[in-house]
């Protein structure tokens, strides 16, 4: 089966929840799922591989073409910030694991594409999200922002391929 437009997994790493997105990207990114790994008080080793495992199955029920993740930032002390780094590499070994390309991006990079500035709050990432993939809100918050992610990286993609192909194009005139 061969899609126009990639399949995007974005994910919101979290050490306690763990928001994840699939999307059809292209013009009209369409949504084929939104939800969260909720991860059970158990010890963290344990935790990371829930996180591993679970996104290695939606990975392989949804069969995404690439991953987008959001990049670490410095969190409310240094032990937060540790915990999410690692949450976020778990994440990024499921994509790896299946031989997907991860893009990164930044908070500010996310909620600029999204909302139009990069100090959004979570309620306008929610209804942005709700609205462009004309789903039903409320949305969970960490679930939002993976999808938010996905749609960064879809727009991301689509800027790119509209600035090759004017390269092409200027290159035959």
């Amino acid at each position: 089966m061969s899609r126009q437009a990639p399949r995007i997994l974005g994910i919101d790493p979290g050490s306690t929840v763990t928001g994840f997105a699939v999307l059809d990207g292209g013009p009209q990114p369409a949504a084929r799922v939104v939800d969260c790994v909720r991860l059970s008080e158990g010890d963290f080793p344990t935790r990371l591989g829930v996180i591993f495992m679970r996104l290695k199955a939606v990975i392989e029920d949804y069969a995404p073409d690439q991953m987008a993740i959001e990049n670490v930032f410095m969190a409310r002390n240094a032990s937060s910030a540790l915990k999410l780094g690692q949450a976020r590499g778990a994440a990024i070994c499921a994509g790896a694991a299946a031989g997907l390309s991860v893009a990164e991006y930044t908070p500010t990079q996310i909620k600029s594409a999204i909302v139009g500035r990069g100090h959004a709050d979570k309620r306008q990432i929610q209804h942005m999200v709700a609205l462009l993939l004309n789903l039903t809100p409320p949305l969970q918050s960490d679930a939002a922002d993976a999808a938010a992610v996905a749609l960064c990286h879809a727009h991301h993609a689509q800027t790119a391929s509209r600035s090759a192909n004017a390269r092409i194009t200027a290159g035959r005139a």
